[in-house]
């Protein structure tokens, strides 16, 4: 691939994203906090934010005030999950470490809240993030990061169809602790088979009545590509 016509990608997180079973929008205080900080925040959340750079927070004020400051000064898009038809709040996720120069973006912030966690919902929002910067803004990578001591959000990352790349050891200071972070990325080449397992995956077909899965992400990416790294 070329890119001797190279030019900066368009900063992603500023427009609605529709899916069937969720729609992501960017964070608005006042339309979204309430009902965010109910979700994801307050008494009986704490463990969201274990592995988060800040958190957990006792009232929505302190959300705010304190998650609000990190978006501001770090540069974050947050996009709020909600649930399509009736709006229900379910979690956020970020596009973070922009660097709109190089075609490249991470996703992190990641909160999801129990009503979201191991969904369909939660897996269609991730893969309209990850469509919205390939697909719709022509980007060349798309990151997740993690502490590495994180084992659901190395797990996640790897279903999603995140390339582990290594650890960074002694990479930050966080909570007054050395933080060792686990790198996992996919490329402009590595989308096309993970959208098509994503499509796959995501439709009807694949549930029961029950809805319960029929087949797992990971085992429809193998199917695809059996040379495909899948953990």
């Amino acid at each position: 691939m070329t890119l001797k016509d190279w030019t900066p990608r368009e900063t992603p997180g500023g427009i609605v994203l529709e899916g069937a079973r969720v729609r992501l929008e960017p964070l608005d205080w006042a339309v979204h906090g309430d009902a965010l900080f109910s979700a994801i925040a307050g008494p009986g959340n704490e463990s969201i934010w274990r592995y988060m750079p800040d958190g957990p927070y006792d009232t929505r004020e302190l959300f705010e005030q304190r998650f609000g400051r990190l978006v501001e000064t770090r540069g974050w898009k947050p996009l709020i999950i909600l649930r399509a038809g009736n709006g229900e709040t379910l979690g956020m996720a970020a596009y973070m470490r922009l660097r709109e120069a190089h075609g490249s973006v991470e996703v992190g912030a990641v909160a999801f809240s129990e009503a979201l966690k191991r969904t369909p919902e939660a897996t269609e929002a991730m893969a309209l993030m990850a469509a919205h910067v390939f697909d719709d803004l022509g980007y060349r990578r798309y990151e997740w990061k993690c502490h590495n001591q994180n084992e659901a959000s190395r797990r996640a990352a790897l279903r999603f169809g995140f390339v582990y790349e290594g650890v960074f050891r002694n990479d930050m200071v966080i909570r007054g602790a050395s933080r060792d972070t686990a790198w996992f990325a996919m490329t402009d080449e590595d989308w096309p088979l993970r959208r098509a397992a994503f499509t796959a995956w995501l439709s009807p077909d694949n549930f029961g009545e029950d809805g319960r899965q029929s087949q797992r992400l990971e085992d429809i990416r193998r199917a695809l590509d059996p040379a495909s790294p899948i953990d």
